[in-house]
């Protein structure tokens, strides 16, 4: 599939909002909204993968291999630091046991002994949980014709979240699996076969949309509306439709270290963490005002990310693909010929 720079912008803005929102939950500078980069994720992840699909066929289990060996090798690492420093003393308020560390490693959602959450042991995760259920629906619809896809993937989320509402599971892995938020996976997933039928509106529909989902971001955001997926997810399905529509028409800019962030996003996602709460430990003992503090938890949680796609993520994928790794290869903008 040829690369969409709205997708990979996207991508990027979704990092950085999430790491604002972790640094800003840390530092006591709440920015509430930025947990809402969870669902422009989902929906650019439904979007990725029927688009992937219609433009090549693959068997379900070879999808599944695909996605399984791009997500979860950098993950279990992160995981398997996380626990480490559970060990050794450096997070002393997490608690491990062996339900919950072998559901975090395999994408299921166990009750956390620290909070009661189904939060893995790496607490982002719980993210890919809902990803990988994703995929592993979509590996079916896979076997049935392309025009039935969407469709079979529509009824199956659908009923899942119709059920949910209907019988209110008191269990909550079934509240899990039964949420509104699996059907940003759907809406992204729609998004694509509007993409490949070239049925996008006009740019500057795109940019209106792009401008009045960002909006309706910033009104819940400064007027502390409560947010879900019913009102986050129209509004991250809006901003992607939005973005597709502008490259679409050729009126999208080359932003060459965006795109690099939209690629090293998952590991900025992963990784932010940690040294957020190092960053903030530090700062604390140094008695940094909470502005400087905010800003170099940020920095540093984004550029942690960067480190961990370069020298983690990326030489993975490319020994995954058979490919000699190579290491910091930062956006470079090539003279024109």
């Amino acid at each position: 599939m040829q690369t969409l720079y709205s997708i990979q912008y996207l991508r990027a803005f979704a990092a950085l909002a999430v790491v604002i929102f972790h640094a800003g939950e840390r530092v006591g500078s709440p920015f509430t909204i930025g947990a809402a980069g969870v669902d422009i994720f989902f929906v650019v992840s439904g979007f990725i993968m029927m688009a992937i699909s219609d433009n090549r066929p693959v068997s379900p289990g070879a999808f599944l291999r695909s996605r399984l060996l791009r997500i979860a090798p950098v993950y279990w690492i992160a995981t398997g630091a996380m626990i480490t420093g559970a060990i050794i003393g450096l997070f002393p308020n997490l608690k491990l046991d062996l339900a919950h560390t072998l559901g975090s490693f395999f994408f299921v959602p166990v009750a956390s002994p620290s909070s009661g959450n189904l939060w893995p042991v790496l607490v982002q995760g719980w993210t890919l949980n809902y990803e990988i259920f994703f995929y592993a629906v979509f590996a079916l619809v896979l076997f049935l014709r392309p025009s039935s896809r969407l469709p079979a993937l529509a009824a199956v989320f659908c009923l899942l979240v119709a059920a949910g509402a209907w019988m209110r599971p008191a269990n909550p892995i079934a509240g899990f699996y039964t949420a509104p938020l699996i059907l940003e996976f759907v809406a992204g997933a729609a998004l694509a076969k509007l993409w490949r039928d070239r049925c996008l509106p006009a740019p500057l529909s795109g940019l209106l949309l792009v401008c009045a989902s960002v909006a309706g971001f910033a009104a819940i955001h400064l007027l502390k509306l409560e947010f879900d997926a019913w009102t986050c997810g129209p509004l991250a399905t809006m901003l992607v439709l939005g973005a597709l529509a502008i490259e679409a028409g050729g009126k999208l800019p080359n932003l060459p270290a965006l795109a690099y962030l939209g690629d090293s996003s998952y590991s900025i996602y992963l990784w932010h963490t940690f040294i957020i709460s190092v960053v903030v430990k530090v700062g604390i003992l140094l008695s940094l005002p909470a502005p400087a503090l905010l800003i170099a938890a940020i920095v540093l949680g984004t550029v942690s990310g960067i480190v961990g796609y370069e020298c983690l993520e990326r030489p993975i994928q490319s020994l995954v693909k058979g490919k000699r790794p190579s290491f910091w290869r930062l956006p470079v903008r090539r003279p024109a010929r």
